[in-house]
């Protein structure tokens, strides 16, 4: 075990600085920036992530605008919204809140939003300019894990980093962002088809667990003062307390954040940041259409 304490990455405390610094360059706009949610259906972790992110939005003085939609929306009618989103000037930047029902095709639906209104960054688009390491916009959460490392001064440069999980939204992207310069990692991208996965964990001197399984990681796959950064918030069960749930990380915090040098909490670590991560994307989209 570490003799020294582990850091903690706090989310919270770094997204309060970002949510400061972003008021203060709104602050100089005569118009504000305006952000949109499109939310179909009425799944209870979306909801509750847009009304953060809406929370998020009065905060730091932009506008924000909530469309909610049906569950039974067809995908005609999601298009034809998305197209009034893509013409609406007053709207800056705007999300569709994944995942979608079933009946709808998530890559039909993200392909047709508006690059420059793509504060997700999932257009693909945004993703051939992140291979290229070109401008674009990033993923809010890669965008807030770098965010985090960055801040957290946690060398990258040469470190063996292993990503558990390939989606398009956190793992792959991500691993890009820490093998390209200036982070210059030696990133393994880990999958449940991995083989030895258990030893590529053990090498890794950052590991970054987001593949939605709540406490897969456990002590026995970390390296003895690595740095642990959670992105799993999976809802469990929890009848102990009034909601009836609790959010739980993929990795098991108590037995794992002994023998790391940092570590991040769920709740409370990157989750703050993937909402930054948004705030920060419709700042710069704000700026496209106002240079």
């Amino acid at each position: 075990m570490s003799s020294n304490p582990p850091k903690l990455l706090d989310g919270n405390a770094l997204a309060a600085l970002w949510k400061q610094k972003i008021k203060v360059a709104c602050a100089a706009f005569d118009q504000k920036p305006c952000l949109a949610a499109v939310l179909v259906g009425s799944d209870g972790a979306s909801q509750s992530y847009v009304q953060f992110k809406m929370k998020d939005c009065q905060e730091v003085g932009f506008q924000s605008k909530l469309i909610q939609l049906p569950e039974n929306t067809s995908q005609a009618s999601l298009l034809q919204t998305i197209e009034d989103l893509n013409k609406d000037a007053s709207v800056h930047g705007y999300i569709v809140q994944l995942p979608l029902p079933k009946h709808i095709d998530e890559q039909t639906i993200v392909a047709a939003i508006d690059p420059t209104k793509d504060v997700d960054g999932f257009h693909p688009l945004h993703a051939g300019r992140l291979m290229l390491g070109r401008p674009g916009f990033v993923p809010a959460t890669p965008w807030g894990i770098v965010a985090m490392i960055d801040h957290y001064n946690i060398p990258t440069e040469g470190a063996e980093i292993a990503i558990i999980g390939r989606s398009h939204i956190v793992g792959r992207p991500l691993s890009v962002l820490l093998s390209s310069s200036p982070k210059n990692g030696t990133v393994t991208l880990l999958h449940s088809k991995s083989k030895n996965l258990k030893e590529h964990c053990l090498r890794a001197d950052i590991l970054i667990a987001a593949l939605g399984k709540p406490g897969f990681v456990t002590a026995d796959m970390v390296k003895q003062g690595a740095v642990v950064i959670d992105v799993g918030t999976t809802r469990v069960q929890d009848h102990s307390i009034a909601r009836g749930w609790r959010l739980k990380g993929d990795v098991d915090f108590e037995q794992v954040a002994p023998k790391t040098k940092a570590i991040s909490p769920v709740p409370g670590g990157v989750g703050p940041m993937t909402r930054i991560g948004l705030l920060h994307n419709t700042l710069e989209a704000y700026k496209t259409f106002n240079p």
